[in-house]
């Protein structure tokens, strides 16, 4: 095992602590995850934009599976809960919905990841985390370079790399609620043939009690295979890769919540009427890269592939329809007999009265995506000035096809059975994309000024048909151009400032119609950097400024059935904020130390006009009305104590109440996700040449407050959390 020195290790630490970026994915290798840390920890950082990164070391300090809970470190991250594992994370930047990640983009090393990101972009499928060694955030101007959804921001998740020598680890944990982590690598070079072979298996059984009994947990594997070959022809190096990755999981996941009295009594509870839920899911990838590299030009070009196909079934609705879920969890006083069914305390069939089904909905779907990518830039000089200029094209096609089906399900004696009838198919449709996408940016120096004018275009043609009717067929096309400047301006070799604006956009989907308009902004940002070696210092302000805000209806954020995947315009709203991050390591003596820092993020939200909309989370709302899930107040205080062989780490996360609906006179109306306080523990020891053992605490204060109440009752975070683990590389 190779052992960082101790103060070396801190170095590195400090140098991205705060929210350093990587070179940028475009830049990348054909592996496309050679971060590029800073050689001097003091440093100022003096690129426009944006950008945070986390590296590896950052992502050991806590060990965590769930990205939610990594990206509690970022400013300007706003997030929705549902699982308590972040198994179908909600994420967004910069106050746009959370709700399955659809309005930031998501790439794995560089390349689209989600299932159809053009087409329907919910990201129902998010890799693995545990096998990541740097998570990229970029926000603002710094995301020109990617898409197509550019109104918050890009998430670039980075695997492991091909190694130059032969290493390898194993890392296995177990804990709580039946938790257990088994990932093992190695990799080496075989007559200039690299190689990489890694595996992860994550499982538990679950934190919630099933009435009637049985998991509530899940089984995830990951594998991944990497390949390269080096080679030198005259001035240029190239590097070709190959990457092939498989993913599947299953879990006993549902939609279904708790009434607000049942949560306060026995929140971990799940009702009867969720006993067969399962989601089943197999992801597969495969890329082609090559990478060329010369004295002033880098050019990466990707050829990739993406197939994921899911079966998700779990309660949709009762055969009487006489009120959705959501409804009668809201109000369990007035559906007594609904209530009964779904509690597993009543039958369905009733003597003298109406039979109360279960439908039980299978959303089996299946997805592709593909595409050639080139990425360059190119470093020159000319009037007396340095430029920097990047440039991309991308080709990408996309699909979903959806083969959906109910089932009718009886409750008998508070279990949950099939009554054997035929499945009902609800849903039958495709959707597709092709679609080119374009940028250039150049950024100039020029004395202390660096300058970044950049566009970027989505050039997009769509089709939806319906497989029920072929005569319900809609061909659509968007052409858009979307500009941005950005700048950093450097007062002194320890400080500077920083400024930018651009365009942002969300397609709407194949199957939308005119009368949906697509999602657009203009978002600003300033703020400055401080970085004196021992001291680190990053204020953001920014404001978005939407001509047209766009939501979508699905079964995870608003589950009334006959508003199933439609989109509905919001019109004009603002969105603005603060963000700030500091970060410091104080010696109390040659061996020992104590890293700390503060991550804190202001968000307002507001509807600039009168809005009477059947959307779910939004219903009548006045002018001023704040979004749903939208804290205002955010912060992380992470402080540790590191000293030679060990170190001990808290990081204590602040997120303040956010309503459920924004206007009245719809479910939710008026109710609120409490504020919440989440403390998590961590601590490591060095064995030296024998690996590294760690514990941690998640949840410490056992916090059971309510994190969502979407789509259909009360739901909680993960409550505490206990693990141990065993970590030895080579």
């Amino acid at each position: 095992m190779t052992k960082r020195p101790f103060m070396q290790k801190s170095m590195l630490a400090l140098a991205v602590a705060v929210a350093m970026p990587s070179a940028l994915a475009a830049d990348n290798d054909s592996e496309l995850e050679h971060i590029q840390i800073l050689s001097h920890y003091d440093k100022l950082r003096t690129e426009a934009g944006s950008a945070t990164l986390l590296s590896e070391e950052d992502l050991e300090k806590y060990e965590y599976d769930d990205i939610h809970r990594i990206l509690a470190s970022v400013p300007g991250v706003n997030i929705r809960e549902e699982d308590g594992y972040g198994l179908r994370p909600n994420i967004g930047f910069r106050g746009v919905t959370p709700e399955r990640s659809k309005k930031i983009t998501i790439l794995e090393d560089g390349v689209l990841i989600g299932p159809s990101p053009y087409s329907a972009p919910a990201a129902y499928y998010f890799p693995v985390t545990t096998r990541m060694t740097a998570v990229e955030v970029f926000k603002g101007p710094a995301a020109i370079k990617y898409g197509p959804q550019t109104v918050a921001g890009t998430l670039n998740l980075i695997t492991r790399q091909v190694p130059e020598f032969t290493e390898g680890g194993i890392d296995i944990a177990a804990g709580s609620d039946g938790y257990q982590k088994a990932h093992g690598y190695f990799g080496s070079v075989v007559n200039n043939v690299g190689f990489l072979l890694e595996g992860v298996n994550l499982q538990a059984d679950g934190f919630k009690e099933l009435d009637g009994g049985g998991n509530t947990g899940f089984n995830k594997n990951d594998l991944l295979a990497k390949f390269n070959y080096k080679m030198r022809v005259g001035q240029f190096d190239h590097t070709f890769g190959l990457k092939l990755s498989y993913s599947d999981e299953q879990s006993d996941e549902t939609y279904l919540g708790l009434t607000d009295s049942d949560f306060a009594s026995t929140p971990y509870r799940r009702y009867a009427a969720s006993q067969d839920a399962l989601m089943d899911t197999e992801h597969q990838q495969v890329m082609f890269s090559h990478y060329l590299e010369g004295e002033d030009i880098r050019v990466t070009t990707r050829v990739y592939r993406n197939d994921y196909e899911r079966a998700w079934r779990k309660l949709n609705s009762l055969t009487n329809k006489k009120v959705s879920l959501s409804g009668i969890l809201a109000n369990p006083e007035e559906y007594t007999d609904e209530y009964a069914v779904i509690s597993g305390t009543q039958d369905s069939v009733q003597a003298g009265r109406n039979s109360i089904f279960l439908t039980m909905g299978t959303n089996d779907r299946e997805y592709y995506s593909q595409g050639v990518q080139v990425d360059a830039t190119l470093k020159f000089k000319l009037f007396d000035l340095q430029h920097k200029l990047s440039a991309g094209v991308r080709y990408h096609e996309d699909e979903i096809e959806r083969k959906h089906f109910e089932q009718i399900y009886a409750m008998t004696s508070g279990r949950v059975a099939d009554t054997g009838q035929d499945k009902a198919f609800t849903t039958l449709d495709t959707e597709s994309t092709d679609a080119w996408s374009v940028y250039v940016e150049n950024q100039i120096s020029v004395d202390a000024l660096t300058l970044g004018v950049g566009v970027r275009g989505e050039l997009m043609d769509m089709r939806y048909q319906s497989n029920k009717d072929t005569l319900n067929w809609q061909d659509k096309t968007t052409r858009i151009w979307l500009p941005g400047v950005s700048g950093f301006y450097k007062l002194s070799e320890e400080s500077g400032l920083l400024f930018g604006v651009h365009q942002g956009f969300v397609p709407s989907s194949p199957a939308q119609r005119t009368n949906v308009k697509l999602e657009k902004s203009v978002n600003y940002e300033f703020g400055g950097r401080f970085n004196d070696g021992v001291t680190q210092f990053e204020l953001v302000s920014f404001y978005n400024d939407y001509s047209n805000l766009k939501e979508s209806c699905s079964q995870s954020n608003c589950g009334i059935d006959a508003q199933i995947d439609q989109e509905f315009n919001g019109g004009e709203v603002d969105v603005y904020g603060v963000e700030a991050q500091f970060s410091q390591r104080y010696p109390l003596s040659m061996n020992l130390e104590i890293p700390y820092g503060l991550v804190y993020t202001y968000t307002q939200s507001e509807f600039q006009h009168d809005l009477d909309s059947e959307f779910a989370q939004w219903g009548k709302v006045e002018k001023g009305d704040e979004l749903p899930y939208l804290p205002n107040h955010q912060a992380t205080f992470n402080i540790g104590i590191a000293a030679q062989d060990w170190q001990l780490s808290m990081a204590v996360k602040y997120v303040s109440s956010m309503p459920e609906a924004a206007g009245e006179e719809t479910i939710l109306s008026g109710k609120k996700v409490p504020s919440n306080i989440t403390v998590d523990l961590s601590a490591s020891y060095e064995l030296g040449d024998y690996g590294r053992v760690y514990a941690k605490v998640d949840n410490l204060l056992d916090e059971t407050e309510v994190v969502s109440r979407r789509p259909y009752g009360a739901r909680p975070g993960k409550p505490r959390q206990f693990s141990l683990g065993y970590k030895y590389q080579f």
